[in-house]
């Protein structure tokens, strides 16, 4: 925090059957307001993983297919590549060369619709991964499509309450307004995420480190849950792509355990959110396992996120911050928090 200008900071940790939330520093410089187990932190793009849950339990109960292709669910790309592209290479961000952001001047769901359309992919779906907004954010809205509801009410209404998330949201209530941190860009300038077209699916959820600790238990399987969305929740651990040491899930990312610290730096790179990496199909995809250590980053302007579990170990780690700092930090810190409980110093 002191390095990097971090005005406040959430970590919670899951260890076996124990769990705790050590909250530091500030929600807002402005109003000197501390940082409480209450502090709502946007998540960036962790909130994907909870996107993806979404999109398993979809599967799960019937209400779509991951080798469905886009075009089932959205009729005006049927005769275009977009249309074509599955649902399972938006999820695991092989549809074929999408941006990083949906353009700026895509202002609602009709332009949207033209811009896929219009879309060439650069390369033949599931050859090469491109970290995408725009594939993830269109998973969660075929996926809201399937079961007959919008995005947000999905989320709110059923797979927080199903998870116990009870501080989780996509449209922050008013009531709740006092608890929700202020973002900080690199600058200190105060800034929270501006809405746009899928950013409620790519990158929407706004929680606390409680919350998200309760999500990484169950993706554990160390809480009690209806089984079918406990199977939806494991079925996202299966390995689809091999990109570099990194396996991608649906859109978890997975080593195999015991990792070295260089390994989650490489496949957490900006090499690795920037760049085309060429994959390879694992076929048949490769189910759950344990002995794994699975992540996933997230930022906004504002905000910076990372969770990282290894279910063998039963360990868990969350970090919630109200500035965006960098990523090769948080990968460290985690590694090395998780690292020293694995290694029983407590």
């Amino acid at each position: 925090m002191a390095k990097d200008g971090i005005p406040g900071m959430a970590v919670g940790i899951v260890d076996g059957d124990k769990h705790y939330v050590f909250n530091y520093g500030l929600a807002s410089t402005e109003a000197r307001k501390p940082v409480t187990g209450d502090t709502l932190f946007e998540l960036g793009s962790v909130s994907k993983t909870l996107t993806a849950t979404l999109a398993s339990y979809a599967q799960v109960r019937g209400d779509l297919s991951l080798s469905d292709q886009t075009g089932k669910y959205l009729p005006s790309l049927r005769n275009s590549a977009f249309g074509k592209v599955s649902l399972l290479n938006l999820g695991t961000h092989t549809p074929g060369g999408l941006p990083l952001q949906v353009p700026d001047t895509i202002r609602n769901n009709d332009q949207l619709m033209l811009y896929f359309r219009q879309w060439q992919p650069t390369y033949a779906p599931g050859t090469y991964r491109t970290y995408a907004n725009p594939g993830i954010g269109a998973l969660g809205l075929i996926t809201a499509k399937s079961m007959g509801q919008d995005f947000s009410g999905l989320m709110e209404n059923h797979l927080f309450p199903a998870l116990d998330m009870k501080r989780s949201y996509i449209n922050v209530p008013a009531g709740k307004l006092n608890d929700y941190a202020q973002g900080y860009t690199k600058q200190g300038t105060p800034i929270r995420m501006a809405p746009g077209e899928l950013s409620d699916e790519a990158y929407g959820v706004k929680t606390t480190a409680a919350d998200m600790i309760r999500f990484v238990e169950a993706n554990m399987n160390l809480v009690q849950l209806d089984p079918k969305l406990q199977r939806a929740i494991t079925d996202t651990h299966t390995g689809y792509f091999k990109a570099g040491a990194m396996t991608q899930d649906l859109i978890w990312e997975q080593y195999p355990y015991p990792v070295n610290l260089q390994t989650l730096l490489d496949g957490n790179s900006p090499a690795m959110i920037f760049n085309a990496t060429p994959v390879s199909e694992i076929t048949p995809p490769q189910a759950p396992r344990d002995d794994v250590w699975i992540n996933k980053t997230g930022s906004t302007n504002g905000f910076g996120a990372y969770v990282a579990f290894i279910p063998q170990k039963r360990l868990g780690i969350v970090i919630l911050a109200n500035k965006n700092f960098p990523i090769e930090e948080r990968v460290t810190v985690a590694y090395r928090i998780l690292t020293s409980l694995a290694n029983n110093e407590r």
